[in-house]
C-alpha cells in the first residue's frame, strides 16, 4: 500500500463499557477495532486510540475467537492503555474513527464531551467513520446550525434485524437503525451479516463486523487523496 508522506494522524475512540447489564458483558468488537487499526498502521497513520475515562477499553470476550487472525491479539494492547479523550489535542487529528461492539451503546451514545469533538470534526469537514455500534457514538453531535450531523446523510450501522438475529434487541438501551433513522438519517440495510459500507461526503460508516475491512480502506483512500 503507498505510504503517505506527510502522515496523517487518525484518532480512534472506543468504548469503556464492559456490561449491557449485571448479567452480560461486552466491550469492544474486535474484528471491528483490529482491522482497521492494522490497515491505518500500514498506511503509515499516525494513530491514536482514546475512550472518555482513558485506561482500559473492554474486548468483547464473544469476539475473541481461535479462528481470528493472531495479528488481531497484538492490537489488544493499544486498547488496554488507551489515552484519555479529553486530554488528547483532537483537533490536530484528521480523521476519527469509531469501532462498534454493543459498548458504545452503553457510554458513547451520552458522552458529550464526545458529541463536541465529533460536531468538531464534521463541521470542519474532517472524516468521521464507524462501524457496526460505534455509529452510536455519533447521535448526539450536531452540525453548525444545530440539526444532528447523520440528518439528511446516508448512513449505516449494525441494523434492527442484526439486533434481533443476536438476541439483544432487549439489553440494549435503545435499537441503533430506529435512532439513527429518527434523527433524520438515509439509512441504508443490506442483509444480516453482509459487507455494507456507505460513505456521503466526510460521513463514512459500516454496518457489522464484516465491513470492518472495506471501511478501512475507503476511510485510507479518501485520506490518501487529500
Amino acid at each position: 500500500m503507498e505510504k503517505v508522506k506527510d502522515k496523517k494522524k487518525i484518532l480512534i475512540v472506543a468504548t469503556n463499557a464492559s456490561k449491557l447489564d449485571d448479567f452480560h458483558k461486552t466491550g469492544v468488537w474486535l474484528e471491528e477495532f483490529a482491522v482497521p487499526y492494522l490497515a491505518f498502521q500500514d498506511a503509515g497513520f499516525e494513530v491514536t486510540v482514546a475512550s472518555p475515562l482513558g485506561g482500559l477499553s473492554p474486548v468483547d470476550e464473544d469476539s475473541l475467537e481461535c479462528k481470528n487472525p493472531t495479528e488481531w491479539d497484538y492490537t489488544i494492547k493499544a486498547l488496554n492503555g488507551t489515552a484519555k479523550l479529553s486530554d488528547t489535542n483532537y483537533k490536530s487529528f484528521d480523521a476519527l474513527f469509531f469501532p462498534g461492539g454493543h459498548g458504545p451503546m452503553i457510554d458513547l451514545a451520552k458522552d458529550e464531551f464526545l458529541a463536541g469533538v465529533v460536531s468538531y470534526f464534521y463541521n470542519a469537514h474532517k472524516i468521521v467513520s464507524a462501524v457496526c455500534h460505534g455509529p452510536a457514538g455519533l447521535i448526539n453531535a450536531k452540525t453548525e446550525t444545530g440539526e444532528p450531523i447523520v440528518k439528511g446523510m446516508q448512513v449505516t450501522s449494525f441494523t434492527n434485524k442484526e439486533e434481533k438475529l443476536v438476541e439483544k434487541d432487549k439489553l440494549v438501551p435503545f435499537l441503533l437503525e430506529s435512532k439513527l433513522r429518527q434523527l433524520g438519517a438515509y439509512f441504508n440495510e443490506a442483509d444480516p451479516w453482509t459487507e455494507n459500507v456507505i460513505a456521503d461526503e466526510n460521513l463514512i460508516t459500516g454496518q457489522n463486523p464484516a465491513s470492518a475491512k472495506k471501511l478501512a480502506q475507503v476511510v485510507v483512500k479518501k485520506l490518501l487523496n487529500q
